[in-house]
């Protein structure tokens, strides 16, 4: 069994800043991959990043300069440091852990960010 546990999540001024974190530590099952999705009001969940368990990481286009996605070392906990903040970043951000039996997903952390 999985537990995906978010963190982090706020209101902010446009051009702050915020970290998210996504604790899996208390997986049973290896983690290949821990990834950050997020929702606004109305649209489709969107990927924002991913994290391979070796600690390589990508993201969107999108948000490719502004956001880093991160892990640490030995542990399963993935952080997604999100800068330069817009208010079209205002979602509902989701981590996803997968592991060899299949993706869990947390529960949602929301972040506001206003103008």
């Amino acid at each position: 069994q999985v537990q995906v546990v978010e963190s982090g999540g706020g209101l902010v001024q446009a051009g702050g800043s915020l970290r998210l974190s996504c604790d899996a530590t208390r997986s049973r099952f290896s983690v290949l991959a821990m990834k950050w999705y997020r929702q606004a009001p109305g649209q489709e969940r969107e990927w924002i990043a991913s994290v391979a368990s070796n600690g390589s990481g990508d993201e969107a286009a999108s948000v490719k300069g502004r956001f880093t996605i991160s892990k640490e070392k030995r542990q399963n906990i993935a952080y997604l440091t999100m800068n330069t903040l817009k208010p079209e970043d205002t979602a509902v951000y989701y981590c996803n852990v997968r592991t060899p039996w299949g993706d869990t997903w947390g529960q949602g952390t929301q972040v506001t960010v206003s103008s």
